[in-house]
């Protein structure tokens, strides 16, 4: 019974298809009838089981690796290793809960949106029930202040406003007409002969049918939306999965093969697997999760710095490949904060500076000139600041402003030209969309009629225009001459409001309305938007420079928002695509518009979800930005769903990865640079990791194949793993930014880990560790046996301290893919600086501290060791310190190479 494009449909068709009586409403049969098939319930789907997100932490792939490492690690006597790896995994485990737990509470947050009660009249009795009782046909009143219940079919609207800037994002509350009579293919925002659920009536008293209960309502339909939007993994987790699974293949093959080879050689079988299992714990990155959360968490510290408080860590990865940011225009790239820019009387056409709710500001000529406001001007200003219900507050330094956001404006601008003091109002002719223009009776000296409204309404009032300070009968001419400004103010989206006032003759109390607004002096106009933030055209050139397209996606009539989209650069193109255009398009269609276009005007929850989905079918990678339940839906489905901390609904934010504290746009494009740096990291630590890793599995490899001793025993392995994949890695997880960040295009979303060769570098540095571990230990080995001794203790030693040192002099050479670590200035990562000292420190200690020498099997070492060590292990990195000097030095008219 609920009734499809109800908002088409006069009142008697939609009363005729609920059947129910405009004055005595349901009968309370009809509704207990109506009860059984009809529900006014918000579904919220299966309910949250925080025991299993829980277990779901736990099948991932890395850790199934880490829990198997952990039980070889408890097998082989390696308690410490053992209980570190355990603690990683529950503290992974815990993170992954709460974002996961958090996430699922959207839907929760949109229950709480709906009226606990509603007033409605049933069988001709005045009522107060609860909501969810409500039924199609029920007579709902509405008063302000009231949530609405249901989706109503207003029947009745006596200076109704609502508040629907959450379903909407319309930030003006929008005035409701009972009577009108809408297109089917209307936008939401323009049914102005509806009431939907959740919203609210800021003004004025209506009465409405219930027309949609339940899931069958807008918020229903966006529940629904959300429900339907299943979770993916990020680019990151799909990558790290994958590496979790090659790792597992590789080491255990190299563990077997080694094992077995050493045993086929003769080598004591327990001695063999220990020494196959000590590899296969050092040889799992079981650090790589840790340091993963750890340079997340560091890049949300680092983001919540510049007002983005990230809600999921993988975004912050995430962010670094995103192709496309879909923002809300209100709030986000304007100020939200409507402010007059120009104004004009007969005479002369003013800027007005300054933005927003600030103070600070003045009026200037077309030269520049300051100009103080007199005669006809200072008349203005005196209209707007009087015509006007809104107040201008000073708290803690900062102006606020109460009250409707035109009338708002006015207020400000009166104030920047010194005009505060107000006058005593006698008497008001409120706003209505019939005479859309507002009157005030004031005391100046004499009583004084003040009017602002519509330009084209009020001039037909008028019967004189005052010019300069002379006041003279109006004309064709003069009429055509502010009309013909506004519609050139009208072609940059400027919101027109016209002036005019009238000495009021005595006995003016006993004249009705419509006689007093007559023969009036027109003063003047102003022209107001909300203007673009402050950084917003930066930041759109920061998008393009980076290969990311800015789209706009608002609920704004579409004039206002190619206006601002041609001012802040997203677009130069005056086509704006509508809600009703996009029902018409094929999915290439839009995404084409989409990507060419990139301004959407007067859209519905479900465009905007749409948008999102076709979007990332092209393997997108989207942002979403948005403050309202409108947006949830599309803010969920994206790639990385962001909201605004200030104007942002519980909803959105539930909903959401991330939160803009300051609503900024220009805070997403420096959480793209954030992302950008964080994913930079993690290849970095990722690269160190492995190849040290690689280079220990290849040193045993490479022993066995060549029928050599074990260059390094169980115990000994364990202690590298523990000396270089802690700290060095972290230490390149908090790597600044490289310089040009923002000038590379956007990674592609299918892109591999191991891309632009980053994999054969690592396998290269293995082999190259490998290589040079097994030279010293040959080196060691061969002169302790020419001195008449077993030159296993010293080989060992020498093996040892090559394979750490050659990993931290590796660690440098991984701060940068593109730039040496020379370039990037040797000592600018004093973090990196202190952990290879730490490590570099430990390793010393087990050469030459007895009682660890005698646990870890080692020798003191001499000058000639060391330099051979050094030289070995060094090599690559003084090759690159040897270039860099020459370049510099020799100053070939370029900068130093790149080594």
């Amino acid at each position: 019974m609920t009734v499809a494009l109800s908002w088409s449909h006069n009142i008697d068709r939609v009363v005729t298809a609920v059947d129910t009586d405009l004055n005595s409403g349901l009968a309370d049969r009809e509704v207990a009838f109506r009860q059984q098939r009809f529900s006014n319930v918000v579904e919220m789907g299966k309910p949250i089981n925080p025991w299993r997100i829980m277990l779901n932490q736990f099948i991932d792939t890395m850790v199934l690796v880490l829990l198997g490492a952990t039980v070889i690690s408890g097998i082989i006597g390696d308690m410490a290793d053992a209980l570190t790896i355990m603690t990683i995994v529950v503290i992974n485990a815990l993170l992954g809960f709460f974002q996961e737990y958090r996430a699922e509470r959207s839907l929760e947050a949109i229950k709480k949106m709906a009226a606990p009660e509603a007033t409605v009249i049933r069988s001709g009795q005045k009522l107060k029930i609860p909501a969810v009782g409500l039924v199609p046909g029920d007579l709902v009143l509405l008063e302000s202040g009231d949530k609405v219940p249901a989706d109503l079919r207003l029947v009745v609207s006596s200076t109704l406003e609502m508040d629907e800037s959450a379903l909407t994002g319309e930030s003006v509350p929008v005035e409701k007409r009972s009577a009108v009579v809408c297109a089917q293919d209307c936008p939401l925002a323009d049914r102005v002969n509806m009431a939907f659920m959740g919203t609210s009536v800021t003004r004025g008293r209506g009465r409405g049918v219930v027309v949609g209960t339940g899931m069958n309502t807008v918020m229903g339909e966006i529940a629904g939306m959300m429900m339907e939007t299943k979770t993916e993994m990020t680019p990151l987790q799909m990558k790290l999965d994958s590496l979790g699974k090659v790792l597992i293949v590789i080491c255990l093959a190299v563990c077997l093969v080694v094992t077995l080879l050493g045993i086929a050689r003769g080598e004591d079988i327990m001695t063999m697997f220990m020494a196959g299992i000590s590899l296969a714990v050092a040889a799992i990155p079981e650090g790589l999760p840790a340091i993963v959360t750890v340079v997340l968490a560091l890049g949300v510290q680092r983001m919540a710095k510049r007002n983005a408080i990230v809600r999921k860590l993988p975004a912050v990865e995430t962010l670094g490949c995103t192709t496309v940011i879909c923002s809300d225009k209100t709030g986000t790239l304007t100020c939200n904060q409507m402010t007059v820019k120009k104004v004009a009387t007969y005479n002369q056409v003013l800027e007005v500076e300054g933005e927003g709710y600030s103070v600070a500001g003045n009026l200037v000529d077309s030269q520049g000139h300051l100009v103080k406001p007199q005669g006809d001007l200072e008349v203005l200003m005196d209209i707007a600041l009087n015509c006007n219900n809104s107040d201008l507050k000073q708290i803690n330094g900062d102006y606020k402003v109460l009250g409707d956001p035109t009338e708002a404006a006015l207020v400000v601008m009166a104030a920047k030209t010194g005009q505060r003091n107000r006058a005593a109002i006698l008497r008001e002719i409120p706003f209505d969309s019939e005479r859309k223009m507002m009157s005030v009776v004031v005391e100046a000296g004499a009583p004084r009629l003040l009017v602002k409204g519509a330009l084209e309404i009020i001039i037909g009032a008028c019967s004189f225009v005052i010019k300069g300070t002379q006041v003279a009968r109006i004309t064709a001419a003069d009429r055509d001459h502010f009309l013909k400004m506004q519609a050139t103010w009208a072609t940059g989206a400027l919101r027109v409001l016209g002036f005019a006032y009238r000495a009021l003759p005595p006995g003016w109390e006993a004249m009705p309305d419509e006689q007093l607004e007559r023969n009036l002096v027109l003063v003047g106009m102003c022209g107001m938007i909300d203007p673009p933030r402050t950084g917003t055209a930066r930041a759109v050139r920061m998008c393009s420079n980076a290969g990311i397209v800015p789209v706009m996606i608002t609920g704004d009539h579409p004039q206002t928002a190619a206006a601002i989209a041609r001012e802040i650069g997203i677009s130069q193109n005056r086509e704006v695509v509508t809600g009703p255009e996009i029902d018409r398009l094929s999915d290439q269609e839009l995404y084409n518009r989409t990507i060419n276009n990139r301004v959407f005007a007067r859209v519905s929850p479900q465009h905007k979800n749409r948008i999102v989905n076709v979007l990332k079918s092209k393997n997108q990678v989207v942002a979403m930005t948005g403050d309202g339940v409108n947006d949830a839906p599309a803010i969920k489905a994206a790639d990385i769903g962001i909201t605004m901390g200030i104007s942002g609904t519980q909803v959105s934010k539930e909903a959401s990865a991330m939160i803009l504290a300051d609503d900024d746009f220009s805070t997403i494009v420096e959480a793209v640079y954030q992302g950008r740096a964080i994913y930079d990291n993690i290849r970095k630590f990722i690269r160190y990791l492995l190849g040290c890793n690689i280079g220990e599995v290849l040193v045993m490899l490479l022993a066995s194949l060549m029928g050599l001793p074990l260059p390094l025993l169980p115990i000994q392995l364990l202690w590298v793993n523990l000396v270089t994949d802690g700290l060095p890695a972290m230490a390149l997880g908090i790597e600044a930014p490289e310089p040009r960040i923002m000038k590379r295009p956007p990674r592609p979303k299918n892109e591999g880990i191991f891309a632009h060769g980053l994999g054969w570098t690592i396998f290269g540095r293995g082999v190259y560790i490998a290589i040079i571990t097994i030279t010293a230990f040959l080196v060691g080995y061969t002169w302790g046996r020419m001195n008449g001794a077993d030159g296993l203790p010293l080989a060992r030693s020498l093996a040892l301290t090559t394979l750490v040192l050659g990993q931290l002099f590796y660690v440098f050479e991984c701060r940068s893919e593109r730039l040496s670590p020379f370039e990037l200035g040797f000592f600018s990562n004093r973090y990196l600086i202190g952990a290879v000292l730490v490590s570099l420190c430990m390793q010393l200690s087990v050469l030459y501290i007895p009682a660890l020498q005698t646990i870890f099997k080692t020798v003191p070492l001499g000058g000639w060791e060391w330099l051979l060590i050094i030289l070995l292990g060094g090599f690559r990195l003084l090759w690159k310190l040897l270039a860099y000097v020459l370049a510099d030095n020799l100053r070939l008219g370029r900068s130093p190479v790149r080594i």
